[in-house]
């Protein structure tokens, strides 16, 4: 497919996915590393208590946590 024809496609608001290569698709500034830390037992144990009160893993609890005070020290 042409490129002019797949924006007139999109532009019409049909449906391009089966055009697209997905397995390449990739979120700039998203790739993951991993990283080891150490935390205080006191701080696993909040950290466990949160996300059972939340429903999450007790990784989603750190990187919102993380994410919210960066998004915020880069606003401020």
């Amino acid at each position: 497919m042409k490129a002019k024809d797949l924006d007139k496609k999109f532009d019409e608001g049909k449906s391009i996915i089966e055009h697209l290569d997905l397995s390449k698709v990739r979120r700039p500034n998203q790739e993951q590393k991993r990283v080891n830390v150490d935390f205080p037992l006191w701080m696993i144990q909040s950290l466990d208590k949160e996300a059972k009160r939340l429903g999450v893993p007790r990784q989603s609890i750190i990187k919102i946590w993380l994410a919210e005070r960066l998004n915020k020290s880069a606003a401020g």
